[in-house]
């Protein structure tokens, strides 16, 4: 019999409930909830926020192709380089006479001409490390350099916010683990996927964790913090199983890719929360293994169809929640870029500058922004890009012009960002 004692060694973290391996199956996705006594239920005043990390160090300077900077770009890209624009097959997109797109990003080319996609070129965190665990550290915790902050630059958001929510959906971050962004005080919903809440049809599974949780803290009419958990648990998976993920139909004739590992079905479940009205605040996705040292393929290999899975999903979210998209906001980002220079295995290796994407109905878009820095080689950061926009100016302004959250101090703390015109107020 399970003791009360046992359940609490299954719990996630102080002030949350996790998934007991004792009484939840392990193909279960792990849930965590807010702190009742910091629940104010006032509703969330500006847009979702929607954060997307490409794992692994996407290489910008062929995702977003600084085709103008001529034969700094294309002398040390022999194989690599993507043609400029009108140079035949495989040729880059023209977005402003000086940087393109990659030809797989072309889903998101009609976005960026409705001015709703912005491009950030030069940018990423100055810390310069090309270890991918320090910098993703660094990037999400949103100090650079600090290995001892400990909460992330959502999880601080969250806490920072001068509304508050009682919904578990607050923060779900899409995969079997929430990333370091989300740590903080304001526990996230890690989910994999709606229709793991369906407990794939074993109703027995979900009456046994059920009777197990009502014995230990009485879920009917709950007496402590705990109790009240344990319920918020069961009325989460009771609203989850509500959500059909496989009835849910994608508005516009949406088409989300499937050979992603997730990625394209993740961006879905969001969108079908947003359209539910969960009371969603915050959701992160990873796409990850863009660590490209060898054979990267930026023409008709892994990288190009790496490529076109992330602009497909992108894409597909863009057109699925297009009436929504006023009250929404896309951020991508990644922990670095990859050296100007290729290698001798036609890859790219480490590098440092790189470039983010802003999506969204408040977004100043049709545009790249960019400091740029060129890729002469006396202009270069040890052979890579340098960094002339740091990435938390980029979150600072989508946090205080979209999702009205101020309090910069704290959730980038010692840092005083440049506004970049970037974000439409609200």
């Amino acid at each position: 019999m399970t003791s009360r004692r046992d359940f609490l060694r299954g719990m996630t973290g102080i002030g949350a409930i996790g998934v007991s391996k004792a009484l939840f199956p392990a193909w279960m996705p792990r849930l965590a909830f807010r702190a009742p006594q910091s629940q104010s239920g006032n509703g969330r005043p500006g847009d979702i926020l929607v954060a997307i990390f490409l794992r692994g160090g996407i290489d910008g300077l062929s995702a977003v192709v600084p085709y103008g900077d001529g034969a700094h770009y294309y002398d040390q890209r022999p194989t690599q380089a993507v043609r400029e624009p009108g140079a035949g097959a495989n040729a880059a997109l023209d977005l402003d006479g000086y940087f393109g797109l990659h030809p797989a990003l072309a889903p998101l080319l009609d976005v960026y001409r409705e001015n709703a996609l912005a491009v950030v070129h030069a940018t990423g965190s100055i810390d310069p490390t090309r270890s991918h665990f320090d910098a993703m550290q660094f990037m999400e915790y949103g100090t650079p350099g600090s290995k001892t902050t400990g909460t992330g630059w959502i999880g601080r958001h969250l806490e920072t916010a001068a509304w508050g929510s009682d919904s578990p959906f607050r923060a779900v971050g899409m995969g079997s683990m929430a990333p370091t962004s989300l740590r903080g005080s304001v526990a996230p919903l890690s989910l994999r996927s709606i229709g793991d809440f369906h407990l794939r049809g074993r109703v027995d599974e979900l009456h046994r964790a059920q009777a197990a949780l009502g014995s230990l803290y009485g879920t009917m009419a709950p007496a402590d913090m705990i109790g009240v958990q344990a319920k918020l648990v069961f009325e989460t998976i009771d609203l989850l199983q509500g959500l059909s993920a496989n009835a849910y139909i994608p508005a516009n004739s949406a088409d989300y890719p499937t050979d992603d590992e997730g990625f394209g079905m993740g961006l879905r479940q969001i969108a079908q929360l947003i359209k539910a009205d969960v009371g969603l605040e915050v959701a992160t996705i990873d796409l990850g293994g863009w660590d490209t040292h060898e054979n990267q393929g930026t023409h008709g290999g892994f990288f190009n169809d790496h490529l076109g899975t992330f602009a497909r999903g992108l894409a597909a979210f863009y057109a699925d929640l297009h009436d929504h998209m006023g009250n929404v906001t896309v951020v991508t980002m990644s922990e670095f870029g990859r050296r100007v220079e290729e290698n001798a295995s036609q890859g790219t290796d480490h590098g440092h500058g790189n470039f983010m994407m802003v999506m969204g109905g408040g977004v100043n878009g049709g545009r790249v922004y960019a400091d740029w820095p060129t890729l002469a080689p006396e202009l270069l950061n040890d052979g890579d890009l340098a960094i002339t926009t740091d990435y938390r100016d980029v979150l600072a302004e989508v946090l205080t012009g979209r999702v009205l959250n101020p309090a910069l101090d704290r959730i980038f703390p010692g840092f005083t960002p440049t506004a970049r015109g970037i974000i439409v107020p609200r």
